[in-house]
């Protein structure tokens, strides 16, 4: 494991070594649009793992994607070997269906202290709920980025990821119920507190999501990535391009039905993946 294999993988041409803001944004940007957000192992018959050196060696050096598991650990390992001072937390992610949080700390995210302010850095949430630059530990601050604006909210020691983004366009109509087309231009991302986390914290909930029937990532397989005028991402063989702000106000969504035997295609082709084992493709309607 080294930083110039990673620097590599994210096409990261002139890595500075400065543990400053600067050098974290153009981290966070290069790795959102380098490795995918996917969890295209559970439909292949492989197990995902916590363990950082396995995650390196998909991630880095078989040039895979991840879930926030495999790129937030790998993430915070690059922020600390370049001499960051970083925490792990655990966030609660908003289940619109519910409406509310799930009770269980599913998502892992990093919060980065640069000269005494703090930051929050998450590079694996994927499609449009996907920050791309760090985000100022500040509650209530509008932090406009080309996704949308984002805020922190904080109440009672439990901080709120929000997001309000602009009107969809979708060429194709077939589409417009589709879950990658948002309902209402705000929502709740996830929640977290300060408290502290080891990565083992998440092994029962890294395990419960890959096996559960009721998890969201058995029922879909997913692959998104972080474009420079938006995102692409195919879910089961659902093909979908955005172009945030293509026009002002309204973000262009174009969505397309892939055939089963081209979905490896474009995995290779528009998110550089290519996969060892046999893809099942999956796209299951989630109920509760």
């Amino acid at each position: 494991m080294n930083l110039t294999e990673y620097f590599a993988r994210i096409g990261y041409k002139e890595p500075s070594h400065k543990a400053d803001l600067k050098t974290l944004t153009e981290l966070h940007e290069h790795h959102i649009r380098s490795i995918p957000f996917e969890n295209l192992s559970i439909h292949c018959g492989e197990k995902i793992t916590l363990d950082l050196e396995t995650i390196y060696n998909k991630l880095v050096r078989n040039k895979r994607g991840g879930w926030c598991y495999e790129n937030n650990q790998l993430f915070s390992w690059v922020l600390k070997e370049m001499g960051y001072d970083i925490t792990r937390l655990g966030s609660r992610v908003y289940d619109n269906l519910k409406d509310d949080y799930n009770p269980q700390e599913s998502h892992l995210i990093a919060k980065v202290m640069i000269d005494g302010k703090p930051y929050i850095a998450d590079v694996s949430f994927g499609v449009s709920s996907q920050i791309w630059q760090p985000l100022e530990l500040i509650s209530g601050k509008d932090q406009p980025q080309l996704p949308g604006i984002f805020r922190l909210v904080e109440d009672k020691g439990v901080w709120v990821l929000q997001k309000t983004g602009r009107k969809p366009h979708v060429p194709n109509e077939s589409f417009a119920g589709s879950s990658l087309v948002n309902k209402s231009l705000s929502k709740k991302i996830y929640c977290f507190t300060m408290a502290p986390r080891n990565i083992d914290h998440f092994e029962q909930t890294c395990n419960f999501l890959q096996t559960s029937p009721e998890s969201l990532f058995t029922n879909k397989s997913l692959c998104s990535l972080q474009t420079t005028t938006g995102f692409r991402a195919v879910i089961g063989w659902t093909y979908c391009e955005v172009t945030y702000n293509y026009q002002e106000g309204v973000d262009l969504i174009d969505v397309s039905t892939v055939p089963d035997e081209e979905v490896e295609k474009v995995l290779e082709e528009k998110f550089g993946v290519v996969l060892e084992n046999k893809l099942v493709s999956v796209n299951n309607k989630i109920h509760h």
